[in-house]
């Protein structure tokens, strides 16, 4: 049975740091796309990063402050979030692709993703 688990979420002041991370059991995610998503109440799922062999992907909105990465060894993948907003305040999802092959670009429609985490709640203060 596959489980991602976030931690990392927490209450910041705007400017401020967090490093979200997501351990995933049941099966090795090493060769596969892992990703970010985010929302807020009334509102769409929304792509932040993703990561896989061909590189690293992020949304506009978060180029430059957020990064991905991940440890295959751990089945592990992080969210480092630098620089926050207020308007980064969400809950956050890790997510999985179930394929064992990467595509380029990665995927960025929740649709693409067949594994999800509980989510984290991330609060950015003003």
């Amino acid at each position: 049975q596959v489980q991602l688990v976030e931690s990392g979420g927490g209450l910041v002041q705007a400017g401020g740091s967090l490093r979200l991370s997501c351990a995933a059991s049941g099966r090795t995610f090493s060769t596969s796309t892992m990703g970010w998503f985010r929302q807020n109440p009334g509102k769409e799922r929304e792509f932040v990063a993703a990561i896989n062999w061909g590189g690293t992907y992020y949304a506009d909105s978060v180029k430059g402050r957020f990064t991905i990465s991940r440890d295959n060894a751990k089945n592990t993948v992080y969210l480092q979030m630098n620089s926050l907003k207020p308007e980064d305040a969400a809950v956050y999802y890790c997510s999985a692709d179930a394929s064992f092959y990467s595509t380029w670009p990665a995927p960025q429609k929740p649709n693409d993703y067949n594994y999800w985490g509980q989510g984290t709640q991330v609060t950015v203060s003003s």
